[in-house]
């Protein structure tokens, strides 16, 4: 089961569904509540959701699955895999470039800047944002050669919830610590992935997320890459390190990705 991020939508897996099925596996990309509306339009109650709802609807999804899937996710999606794995839901993790949970320092300067814009409208806690084109292309897309391709995947953006902005980046001030995630409470075989260009989540912050979970954990970084590995060239040797790490686990490829 395949989870996106922040502002995205299943197309982020577009390259990745294809390549694992071709793998064996069976790939499911549930799309996040609300993430499925027009890229331009605000659904009406989206800027109050919480990464709790997002988790909430993702594990009834795997409640009616026959068996425990592989969860691979992509920055907010990697933090909800992490949410996932905390509750029992994942028979591994694979975290791909992940949001960082609650006890993981998120205000690293390059993401100050791809979020201050939003953080100057009064209220931005409770709205839903998009980013913009600009803030795409220094932050996400940032090593992305092929702005054709890129530009591309910018129009796929949708808007996203003020309160999982809060819930990531300032979780001192969530009352309800929907960020916050024992690391004893992973037990699945954990893959955690990064990168040594990534301005969302800058390597230092994937490092520590992986030394939460180093009793399960192992961690790889990819040098040359940015955010967005999993569009931008250079995607396919991400995903064969992360279809051999799942083989080396003995997941079967009959279960559900």
């Amino acid at each position: 089961m395949m989870i996106h991020g922040m502002w995205a939508t299943p197309h982020v897996w577009r390259h990745w569904k294809p390549f694992f099925e071709q793998r064996g596996w069976t790939v499911l990309t549930p799309v996040l509540r609300h993430h499925d509306a027009p890229p331009l339009s605000a659904p009406a109650g989206l800027g109050t959701l919480s990464l709790l709802d997002y988790a909430a609807d993702l594990e009834a999804y795997i409640t009616a699955l026959p068996t425990k899937p592989v969860v691979v996710g992509h920055s907010m999606g990697g933090l909800l895999a992490q949410m996932l794995a905390a509750r029992d839901a994942c028979a591994a993790a694979v975290l791909l470039c992940p949001a960082p949970p609650a006890g993981v320092f998120a205000l690293h300067p390059s993401v100050v800047r791809a979020f201050l814009r939003i953080q100057m409208r009064w209220g931005w806690w409770r709205l839903p944002h998009r980013a913009t084109h600009q803030e795409a292309m220094l932050g996400t897309f940032n090593t992305c050669t092929d702005r054709i391709a890129c530009d591309h995947d910018y129009a796929h953006f949708v808007h996203e919830s003020g309160r999982v902005l809060v819930e990531i980046g300032l979780p001192f001030l969530d009352r309800r610590r929907a960020a916050r995630i024992a690391p004893s409470a992973i037990t699945c075989p954990t893959l955690v992935i990064g990168t040594d260009k990534d301005r969302m989540t800058p390597p230092g912050m994937v490092r520590r997320v992986a030394r939460r979970y180093a009793s399960v954990a192992e961690h790889r970084e990819f040098a040359g890459q940015g955010h967005w590995i999993v569009g931008q060239p250079g995607w396919q040797e991400v995903a064969a390190f992360v279809a051999d790490w799942l083989e080396q686990q003995r997941m079967p490829s009959s279960a559900a990705a």
